[in-house]
């Protein structure tokens, strides 16, 4: 690591050195859109975070049915589906935590959370096409936006939808996708979008049927020059199979096998395992500038969630009510040659949902096995400033407290049991410097500290015990880096971090398959990100084209780790790969033609926390190639494949499986092709 950072520093200096020699106004930076990572609402050079930002020409790029393909080209992001519709996310590492769905990132949907009063997010519900913008910031948010040390993600509509598209796209393992989105109706004050899809698939792997329905609906109402008012609606309908873990004798075999029957107990087909996930989730922002100096913004959001769940060891029924709210005042100022801004507000967030657990037989619900009540409520207060110096000089400081508590019933059992947990309030302070060489070119560094509470899908997991003994994470990360534009045409982004993390919460698995979690000590996360981005245009954007490379190096390892009588200190981090690179290149011809190629290799990854056995590397393909043809109706047909190689590998493998089952094979070579039409909008 010592040797990383002699790079980084050299690199620092001669990006110094070289920047010092080229005027001000030949540089521009290649994105210039705002960035709202931490209420910046700055240029991304200006931004002292390592944030990713995703548009929509970047999350289009592929086969438009699923965000993985694009999350994984950001350095350190990783995404995974065991099968079609199962998907985990993480961020640094954080993927410790995730049997499925998502853990200790939290993510907000057009500035409200998405992630559930209970910490675990339902990723799988949202479509690709209802997804304007993405922004992952690395590392703990908990200054702004609460507990958390894996990092954030905001997702955003898509700004307007003025024309009516229709796509339509079919391709290997029965793969269908049909999406139709508009403007319902459009004036100076008032807009309403609508989004709706459908989207099915057989899968590679037996046992691994997918469809998904959802409707999106986005209000935006501008009562004066001072106010807005944005209302949205999400409703999807998800089911999925789950073929379940393979050890590496079947995976070699046959990898498009469901997880075969054992003395354990029957297969994954047997017990037809699934998941159906039906989710209404609605929300309603306000924003008024008060004056010039003075703003604020006030929302509320709710969501009711029907989740049923046949596993191998029981069939699962559960009903899930979230509410909250979420508001902040601005107020900037002035101080001589300063300019700043500070920001206050809270966040509040109530789960409740009961949950019954009933033998499974074949896919068919049993007898009773238990019967919860399950309730937690979170509130963040937070606070932040920020101030412009003199010198290009930029400090943003932040806190927040954070206050969680649990409630678990057993209304099963008699007596009833009750049991609450209660987390002692903590606070978690952020800290960020930014140093502007030029216009473009800036150097920063921040320091920030994380608080994460397990969720409640931990403290009372499959095994359906409740755990009150464990503990929340704590860590603190020291970040640097450089970022900005060269040469007109050049971006860059090189960052170095050191997260340290205490009473790190593990996944174990029982014999049955069942997911418990346990406080593995603490960890070291020294890690290395690059991105390097060269785009040419001719000015009107007829021809285009663009190539990037990105770079992640992970030396993560448990610090102090000792469970069971097995002591795993100084052993690789579990599920985390120590290098990727991925790199792309798209060209855009005045013809109407255009080509996406995306590379990825991936190195090998640990999967237990012993490091005996290791997830075989990979390196991967993809490719897409359309024509846009112009008139009245204008038309794009495309067409374009995935893992191009051929190669087997397991994208979302079940960490420190009992068994040795830790292998969900990806789908092989595979193609797709579709239509789009475009309706313009109708000018008066």
């Amino acid at each position: 690591m010592r040797g990383l950072l002699l790079i980084f520093f050299l690199c620092c200096h001669i990006i110094n050195l070289k920047a010092q020699d080229i005027p001000s106004d030949s540089v521009r930076v290649l994105e210039e859109v705002a960035v709202n990572a931490y209420a910046y609402d700055r240029k991304p050079s200006d931004v002292p975070a390592t944030v990713a930002v995703l548009h929509d020409d970047q999350l289009i790029r592929f086969s438009n049915t699923s965000l993985l393909p694009a999350v994984n080209m950001i350095p350190a992001v990783r995404m995974e589906e065991r099968s079609p519709g199962s998907y985990r996310f993480s961020i640094r590492g954080s993927s410790l935590r995730s049997p499925f769905g998502v853990r200790n990132v939290k993510f907000y949907w057009n500035a409200l959370p998405l992630t559930d009063g209970g910490g675990n997010t339902y990723l799988n519900l949202i479509d690709l096409n209802a997804v304007g913008s993405m922004e992952v910031i690395k590392g703990p948010g908990s200054s702004l936006y609460g507990a958390g040390t894996g990092g954030v993600v905001l997702l955003r509509s898509p700004d307007k939808r003025a024309d009516t598209r229709f796509t339509i796209i079919g391709g290997s393992y029965g793969l269908l996708r049909t999406n139709l989105g508009g403007s319902l109706f459009r004036s100076d004050k008032l807009e309403l979008d609508y989004s709706l899809s459908y989207q099915k698939a057989d899968g590679y792997r037996t046992q691994t049927n997918m469809t998904r329905a959802t409707a999106n609906f986005d209000l935006r109402y501008r009562p004066s020059s001072q106010s807005m008012l944005y209302a949205t609606v999400l409703l999807s309908d998800l089911y999925y199979q789950t073929p379940g873990g393979l050890t590496r004798t079947q995976y070699l075999q046959d990898p498009s096998q469901a997880r075969p029957a054992s003395a354990a107990g029957p297969g994954a087909v047997e017990q037809q395992a699934s998941v159906t996930n039906k989710t209404g989730y609605s929300g309603i922002y306000y924003e008024h500038d008060w004056n010039a100096k003075w703003s604020s913004r006030i929302g509320i959001y709710g969501s009711l969630t029907d989740f049923v769940n046949p596993t191998l060891r029981n069939y699962e029924l559960r009903t899930e009510q979230n509410w909250g709210g979420r508001t902040d005042t601005q107020y900037h100022f002035e101080l001589g040659n300063t300019t700043g801004k500070f920001i206050a507000g809270a966040e509040y967030q109530h789960f409740y949902s009961p949950v019954t657990d009933y033998d499974n037989n074949a896919g068919v619900k049993g007898s009773l096995q238990t019967s919860d009540l399950l309730r937690s409520s979170l509130l963040i207060g937070f606070t932040q400033i920020d101030l412009d110096l003199p010198h290009k000089v930029f400090i943003s400081a932040g806190v927040s407290v954070n206050s969680v508590q649990y409630g678990f019933a057993r209304t099963s059992s008699t007596p009833q049991v009750d049991q609450n947990r209660i987390f002692s309030p903590v606070l978690s302070p952020r800290i960020a410097v930014l140093k502007k060489v030029n216009t473009n070119i800036s150097f920063f560094a921040s320091i920030s500290n994380g608080f994460s509470p397990p969720s409640l899908a931990e403290v009372r997991p499959s095994t359906a015990t409740f755990n009150n003994s464990l503990n929340a994470e704590r860590g603190n990360s020291y970040e640097l880096g450089l970022k900005g534009g060269l040469l007109k045409r050049l971006e860059i982004q090189l960052t170095g971090y050191d997260f340290r993390l205490n009473d790190a919460i593990v996944i174990q698995r029982d014999p049955s398959g069942a997911d418990f979690f346990v406080n593995a000590g603490s960890t070291r996360q020294l890690g290395m990100e690059a991105i390097a981005a060269w785009t040419h245009d001719n000015g009107s954007r007829q021809y285009y084209w663009k190539g990037w490379i990105s770079y992640t190096f992970n030396d993560y390892h448990f610090d102090h780790y000792v469970t069971s009588g097995n002591d795993y200190s100084g052993n690789a981090l579990t599920g985390v790969a120590p290098t990727v690179l991925a790199a792309g290149y798209d060209v855009k011809a005045p013809a109407g033609w255009y080509v996406n190629l995306t590379m990825q290799y991936s190195d090998r990854l640990p999967l237990n926390d012993g490091n005996t056995e290791y997830a075989d590397s990979y390196f991967l393909i993809g490719f897409r190639s359309g024509y846009y043809l112009k008139g009245k109706l204008p038309l794009e047909f495309f067409a374009g494949t995935d893992n191009l190689l051929d190669q087997r590998y397991t994208l979302g493998a079940d960490i420190n499986a009992a068994g040795g089952r830790y292998y969900n094979a990806a789908a092989l070579r595979n193609f797709y092709l579709g239509l789009g039409v475009r309706i313009p909008e109708r000018k008066p």
